[in-house]
């Protein structure tokens, strides 16, 4: 449930042009994710670009897990380096982003400043402005955004599951070709808010978007316990064992041991058919019961040495050319945040789509998106599920 927030753009042309003679010539060392080939490369085009224009070096630091960036500016700001610091700009959003906003290590402020901000249109999208809920008070900028996206083996099975409660009776007679990674996994915790989100009864689900509460805890997660109850005896491997991230969930698809798998990239997947790391039978969907989305962001940290270089690249980030790019199937196949009536016709047409690959997700108004829900859920469903599952599981490692 998203609250209308009204904005006013801050800063001037001139305030800009400052920012932009201090930060040309710079270096910033962006900590991302880098366990997808294909955002990778996207992000090494990024770093030509701000060379060329702007002579920025843009470095990417490869991290298996953004907590990995936030442990680093809290260890810089508890050692007294308030000024200094090794990361410039953060890829972020989530629970990551509460933290790092609770425990002041974020810049504020900043985002709505840069020109192409505007181009959100953050009052018709207050999304842009919101991260899992909770007001980003300018701390975070857009980059992109992506939804919860289910893929399966049309060879193995014609009819997969379009609602959580078809996935239950699917799973019983096709036992074993279904699982999900192991919490604090991103794609597994994401299969379990879909899950929450999707057994809540309407008139409680206002609940998740507060604070999680020991009172409303045991009010709402006794139907996910019981949900995953059922389900996991039909699990690969019966449940008792767990993959450990979704590249190693794509290996099981590809090897045919899996005939339904999931993502939060839905790009991920056609890549893979292509790279023949898929067969070419696998086809993308969306539940009809709702695809949990949410935007993703890029934040400064609040002792960053290269402040003004990193609202470049924010920036350029937010540009057209580098949105449409990022947006194109064969590059990566994440969604604009940019509003397309904000730009000239022109502008538009690069956001026009291809000819799709088969495997591709079609967008369907049939699967309404789900609001991620405040980040307090996380913390107590990794808890309660390691508590309820872990110690009957282990992560079994796919090579």
């Amino acid at each position: 449930m998203l609250l209308a927030i009204s904005w006013i753009p801050t800063g001037s042309a001139s305030d800009w042009q400052e920012v932009v003679k201090k930060g040309e010539n710079g270096t910033v060392y962006f900590h991302a994710w880098g366990g997808d080939p294909q955002i990778n490369k996207y992000i090494e085009w990024l770093a030509d670009q701000v060379k060329q224009k702007h002579n920025i070096d843009l470095h990417h630091i490869k991290l298996t897990d953004t907590s990995e960036a936030v442990s680093r500016v809290l260890a810089e700001k508890s050692a007294g380096n308030h000024h200094n610091g090794k990361v410039d700009l953060i890829w972020i959003n989530g629970a990551n982003f509460a933290a790092m906003a609770q425990h002041g290590l974020l810049t504020p402020n900043w985002a709505e400043q840069l020109p192409n901000f505007a181009l959100t249109n953050p009052i018709k999208n207050p999304a842009v402005t919101l991260d899992f809920g909770v007001p980003t008070h300018g701390m975070e900028s857009p980059w992109g955004q992506a939804a919860l996206t289910f893929y399966y083996d049309s060879q193995a099975t014609q009819s997969p599951p379009y609602t959580l409660q078809d996935l239950l009776s699917w799973s019983a007679k096709n036992s074993g070709r279904f699982t999900y990674p192991k919490p604090p996994d991103f794609i597994g915790v994401s299969f379990l808010k879909y899950a929450l989100i999707s057994l809540t009864p309407k008139d409680k689900q206002h609940l998740l978007y507060q604070a999680a509460t020991k009172e409303t805890a045991a009010i709402i997660l006794p139907k996910l316990w019981h949900y995953l109850d059922a389900l996991h005896p039909n699990l690969w491997r019966k449940g008792r064992f767990f993959v450990s991230n979704s590249t190693a969930l794509r290996r099981l698809m590809g090897d045919t041991e899996l005939s339904l798998a999931l993502t939060f990239s839905a790009a991920e997947v056609p890549a893979a058919v292509e790279r023949y790391d898929l067969p070419t039978s696998i086809r993308s969907y969306a539940m009809h019961d709702g695809s949990l989305s949410n935007i993703h962001f890029v934040a400064i940290p609040y002792n960053a040495t290269q402040h003004n270089s990193a609202k470049i690249v924010a920036n350029f980030m937010l540009s057209v050319p580098a949105q449409a790019k990022k947006q194109q199937p064969s590059v990566w196949g994440d969604q604009t945040v940019l509003d397309l009536t904000t730009l000239s016709t022109e502008q538009a047409a690069l956001f026009n789509q291809t000819t799709a690959h088969p495997s591709s997700l079609t967008v369907s108004s049939k699967s309404p998106s789900l609001a991620e829900p405040h980040p307090s859920w996380v913390a107590l469903i990794n808890q309660q599920w390691l508590m309820r599952y872990g110690a009957k599981s282990t992560m079994q490692k796919v090579n």
